[in-house]
């Protein structure tokens, strides 16, 4: 099982803060391209984490069991 959580703009799209997502053997780009088709996020911007830590290549990036994913707003420097 994957937990998803949401912030942000995407929150306040998808109307939710998060979901459990049943686990698939999925690379985060399949995670995410799901998500955006669901939800029609295409149009935001957002950063991904994946435990805590940021993602900058989905493509290569296979998801693990119990693996917690925050889709997050943009951030502002400061």
């Amino acid at each position: 099982m994957l937990s998803v959580k949401y912030f942000g703009a995407v929150a306040e799209k998808t109307n939710i803060q998060g979901e459990n997502i049943p686990f698939a053997n999925l690379s985060l780009q399949e995670l995410v391209d799901e998500l955006e088709q669901k939800y029609d996020l295409a149009s935001l911007s957002y950063s991904i984490a994946v435990n805590q830590k940021m993602v900058q290549d989905k493509n290569s990036y296979m998801l693990m069991t119990n693996d917690v994913v925050a889709l997050l707003p943009p951030f502002a420097g400061g």
